[in-house]
């Protein structure tokens, strides 16, 4: 690219004169050149390593190990998530190239134990909800019917009773409310794939479908030896609960050049959950895009990047649901796209790239994510690796900006999921195991994420930063984006996102 003197013409001053300061002044833009050539895919990708990736999560860890008490973790509002979002913060304002900002919100945060028996001594290994309501129950263990989506699905028998719910569809916690709605003391969620429940959250402290009842989950194995049983079982479910509010912290980065009207958005969560330290989930996207966006600064951008980095995704997508609801029509209308960072080092991964056309999973997302989806597969399949589509479910930070009509996509190395023996034909790792076996454990460490999937990941994501920062080409700029959802149940509609902060607030006037 030719380069553009930032000197004005100067004609009529002699060469002799010129000299005095002009070498000076080529020495100096020899210098600043680098910093000044517009950025490309190839250049961006190539100083990403794999072993600052790993140095900023061994920082991770040592935040989650200043956490107090036999937890280490990086949960919302704990030491170490404050610490890991001061980190991300300082690296970036010593670059001098963004313009970053806090955002503070106060959210819910709530932790717990569940407890279920059957028969008096039948103990089941029992998880816990976030925003699950403390309290003991006993009662029949009555099924209901299909998976719990509808309040038509449970039977008169649960009044009074523990409702045995399947998971599958649609939210834990609106299975919950139907519950209570249903006139049931409790309900038991049982998986629908082998193995436990790792983790769930009921995503809001209420909802208006009904009202919480005592849940806990089990295990799919366990599930169906209750449905086995040739008589109606008696069960006690015990839940213990404590909830407060905390006030967290978003991180917000913006280049300093670029078109502001043309905004390139990457995010991520920077927070665990309270079992464990939470490098894969979420610290391979969080440092994924920090790492991005500190070498970015080598070259400009015709359009802005502004890089996000939510709070409290565990709780519900507090934090960039907070983001979204704080836009204004004009703020909202400046962003081109969005590009999600989550999970993108399971050590049994995959190359999940989100299905933007719904070709597979028959959820398209808002016009745009077509052709970011056709972006990372083509990427993918320059460098030799295969890509499978992963469906927009609104399990993590892409929802919101979905439901404004945000053009979306994102990469995903998988969770609890098993990997088939046709995937590990695509990309080795083992058959009939979770990608990732300790997603939401305390073994979610820096030892068991995958390096050489996460830098794979961080590099298509800084391919797709990089194309679009220079031009928006296949993306449209003329969708209507106005906060309602159109993606069916998946996606909280945007009247149901103001419940956690409207419940926040009387939470609040109770305790005071």
């Amino acid at each position: 690219m030719l380069y553009k003197s930032p000197l004005p013409c100067l004609p009529f001053i002699q060469q002799n004169k010129m000299q005095f300061f002009l070498f000076p002044l080529l020495l100096a833009m020899a210098h600043t050149t680098a910093a000044v050539e517009l950025v490309q895919s190839n250049q961006l990708r190539r100083v990403l390593t794999r072993t600052a990736l790993r140095e900023h999560g061994q920082k991770f860890m040592d935040f989650a190990f200043q956490s107090p008490g036999t937890q280490k973790n990086r949960v919302f509002g704990s030491i170490g998530h404050n610490l890991t979002v001061e980190y991300i913060k300082q690296k970036l304002d010593e670059t001098g190239y963004y313009d970053t900002e806090y955002q503070s919100f106060q959210a819910l945060f709530s932790q717990g134990n569940a407890y279920f028996v059957w028969g008096g001594d039948g103990f089941f290994e029992t998880g816990w909800f976030t925003y699950g309501p403390a309290g003991s129950v006993a009662g029949d263990i009555v099924p209901v019917n299909e998976v719990g989506c509808t309040l038509a699905d449970y039977p008169a028998a649960v009044e009074g009773n523990i409702a045995l719910i399947k998971r599958g569809n649609c939210e834990f916690g609106l299975k919950v409310a139907y519950a209570g709605a249903a006139g049931a003391k409790g309900a038991v969620i049982y998986n629908n794939a082998p193995g436990p429940i790792a983790g769930g959250t009921l995503n809001y402290p209420s909802r208006p479908e009904g009202p919480y009842v005592p849940v806990g989950s089990i295990s799919l194995e366990d599930g169906e030896f209750l449905l086995s049983l040739p008589y109606v079982a008696q069960g006690s479910l015990t839940v213990e609960a404590t909830t407060e509010i905390r006030t967290t912290r978003n991180i917000l980065a913006t280049t300093k050049g670029g078109d502001k009207n043309n905004v390139v958005f990457a995010g991520a969560h920077t927070d665990s959950v309270s079992e464990g330290p939470g490098l894969n989930d979420n610290g391979s996207g969080a440092i994924g895009l920090l790492e991005i966006a500190l070498k970015l600064t080598k070259w400009s951008v015709n359009n802005a990047v502004k890089f996000g980095w939510w709070s409290a995704e565990e709780f519900g997508l507090l934090g960039s649901n907070y983001y979204v609801e704080q836009l204004s029509p004009e703020g909202l209308g400046e962003l081109a796209l969005y590009l999600n960072a989550d999970m993108i080092a399971s050590p049994n991964f995959g190359y999940f790239v989100y299905d933007g056309d719904g070709s597979a999973f028959n959820i398209t997302g808002p016009p745009g994510s077509t052709q970011i989806e056709k972006l990372f597969e083509e990427y993918f399949k320059e460098v030799g690796l295969p890509t499978e589509p992963t469906a927009f479910d609104g399990r993590s930070d892409y929802g919101p900006f979905l439901d404004a009509g945000v053009p979306c996509g994102g990469l995903f190395t998988g969770a609890e999921g098993k990997k088939t023996a046709a995937q590990v034909a695509l990309w080795g790792g083992k058959a009939g195991i979770s990608y990732d076996e300790n997603y939401h454990q305390y073994g979610d460490t820096l030892e068991n994420t995958n390096t050489g999937a996460w830098i794979q990941n961080t590099k298509a994501l800084a391919h797709a930063i990089a194309t679009y920062a220079r031009n928006l080409t296949g993306i449209p700029r003329t969708a209507q984006r106005n906060g309602a959802t159109v993606f069916g149940d998946c996606f909280h509609q945007k009247a149901l996102k103001h419940v956690i902060f409207e419940n926040m607030a009387a939470f609040g006037r109770i305790l005071n």
